[in-house]
Formats: structure tokens, sequence, C-alpha cells
């Protein structure tokens, strides 16, 4: 993982301890998953978490969603990111993060 990718999603942590769900960050090569459960958020390392939502993302259109240069509706629409799971948990995360 990139050390730099790595600083973004850990400054975005914060922003997610009110999204009360597991989030996996899928990037093809590797990913994140985020545990922000019970009014916290941290990055799972075990794997063992079940996520209620995927992302499917490049790394690049990642630290771009996380910075507030892509518009994550238009990145949906244009299949840039990939959704699996719960919708509702996908449209949380754009709130925390926008």
């Amino acid at each position: 993982m990139s050390d730099d990718l790595e600083s973004v999603v850990q400054d975005a942590l914060p922003k997610l301890t009110r999204l009360n769900a597991v989030v996996r960050f899928d990037l093809g090569d590797g990913g994140y998953t985020i545990d922000a459960r019970d009014g916290r958020s941290a990055l799972a390392d075990d794997g063992s978490l079940d996520p209620d939502c995927t992302i499917k993302v490049s790394r690049e259109n990642l630290v771009k969603l996380i910075n507030g240069q892509m518009d994550p509706m238009l990145g949906y629409t244009l299949g840039r990111i990939k959704v699996q799971g719960s919708l509702e948990v996908a449209m949380r995360l754009v709130k925390a993060i926008t």
C-alpha cells in the first residue's frame, strides 16, 4: 500500500465514526477494511470482518473521492466506483466524507 494513500485513509477515519458499519475499499490488488461501528472507526487488518458494503475503486480515484475531488454519484454513474452490498451504507459513507 502506498504510504500516501494510507495516510489519506487514516485522515478520513474520524469522519466515519457515525457510519455504524464495516466498509471495504477493494482496490483490485489490495484494499482497506474500515470498522466504523460503535462510535469509533479504525482500519481492520485481520480480514475476518464481513463488510456491510464493498466499494470497488482504483487507488487514484479513492484519493480523489476522499479529498473531495471526485463527485461520488458521478463516479458511480460513470462506473469508476462500484458498490456491492448495502447501498444504504454507501449513501451514509458519501454523506460522511463529503
